[in-house]
């Protein structure tokens, strides 16, 4: 008991440093992308931080992945190092022993992460796609900064304008350049402002201006003169339809509907919590240290590991994606080659003494070429 609370408590405080790191270092790439998109005009600067959290609540189950996976390999490799291991062995006890207390540990973690996979991972996806959404189609001038340049959300009109008063609805100094069935045409006017009609459409009305339209040197080419001139900037028939892809599905839609793009999916959030349950079990066996080198090497393997193991699950879900595979078929391989993996680490570090163990192998071959070295002296 006294070695099981001793140990959840270092892997909760380890666990706490290392999720600390990785979510900073997450929110931190995260911030800078997003910041760059909101100056681009991608998204609204007043939806930074809600992108910011449905991208984190995105992240998140792969975030909790690793921590319970690093924290495990820092604690045990903490105890091979400060030979904690070695009075835990000759107390008889086995290394099956810590199999239990990390399991313990770990449930809340695997619990945590099947909860966000299934249910707020892709609600998080479908409103971060709303809010991307809302602000392509919202009125084109609300989108418009003072003194840029900046695109309709058509990608047929370019709007500038000099000032814009507080609530948006009027702008100073207006210019429009507008490309409609291959004819192009310039609006300038002192001013304008937004209004709706009966519909609904917001059209900007701009006052005092010019329009010119066509090329100067072709005959065709017309310029107006107005004092009052509509543009239509959004219909009301624009509603936001959302991201209906399968990773913003919830799990009832993905089983509702069997496509080999929501067995996919499906196969992909299967995976997290059961891809964390074994890599915790795996960081026992492959946290082993001699306490006369450095753990570094450890640390690099494991992370390779986490690697390959998380490119083989995407692999096999782009193979149900492209219906190369059946679900029933691809679901299941790599997990179980995970097991068979942490099973045979465990009977390795076990039978340190057994013949056949590649330590013991090693120590003959280097004794028998020392004593083949002797011999060469020896001789005459």
């Amino acid at each position: 008991m006294i070695f099981q609370r001793a140990l959840q408590r270092e892997l909760v405080s380890t666990a706490g440093a290392v999720f600390t790191t990785l979510f900073t270092i997450t929110i931190t790439v995260m911030l800078i992308r997003i910041l760059g998109q909101a100056a681009g005009g991608t998204v609204a600067s007043a939806d930074v931080v809600q992108l910011i959290s449905f991208s984190a609540l995105n992240y998140l189950p792969i975030i909790l992945i690793l921590t319970g996976f690093i924290a495990v390999q820092l604690v045990v490799s903490r105890w091979y190092r400060d030979s904690e291991m070695v009075v835990w062995f000759a107390s008889g006890l086995s290394l099956t022993r810590w199999i239990r207390p990390i399991l313990g540990f770990g449930v809340p973690i695997i619990l945590l992460t099947a909860v966000l996979s299934f249910m707020v991972t892709p609600w998080a996806n479908r409103q971060s796609a709303e809010f991307r959404e809302r602000f392509e189609k919202r009125e084109d001038i609300s989108r418009v900064s003072p003194g840029k340049f900046q695109e309709s959300a058509s990608a047929n009109r370019i709007f500038f304008v000099e000032g814009l008063s507080g609530d948006l609805s009027h702008v100073q100094n207006v210019f429009v350049n507008t490309i409609k069935d291959g004819r192009n045409s310039v609006v300038v006017a002192k001013e304008g402002t937004i209004e709706i009609d009966d519909r609904g459409d917001k059209f900007l009305v701009m006052r005092k201006g010019r329009r010119y339209e066509g090329v100067p040197s072709m005959p065709d080419f017309r310029l107006m003169e107005f004092e009052r001139y509509s543009v239509l900037v959004t219909a009301n028939t624009q509603a936001v339809v959302g991201d209906k892809t399968a990773r913003s599905l919830p799990i009832n839609a993905l089983l509702a509907d069997r496509s080999a793009t929501n067995m996919g999916e499906v196969l992909w959030r299967i995976s997290l919590p059961v891809m964390g349950a074994l890599l915790m079990l795996l960081a026992v066996p492959l946290s082993f240290v001699n306490p006369r080198a450095g753990r570094s090497a450890n640390l690099i393997i494991a992370l390779l590991l986490f690697v390959t193991y998380s490119n083989m699950v995407s692999f096999f879900q782009a193979l149900v994606v492209q219906s190369k595979l059946p679900f029933g078929i691809a679901w299941w391989p790599i997990h179980l080659i995970a097991l068979l993996l942490i099973a045979v680490l465990f009977s390795w570090r076990l039978n340190v003494n057994s013949r056949f163990h590649p330590s013991v192998i090693w120590s003959r071959c280097k004794h028998a070429k020392a004593g083949v070295d002797t011999a060469a002296r020896v001789s005459p």
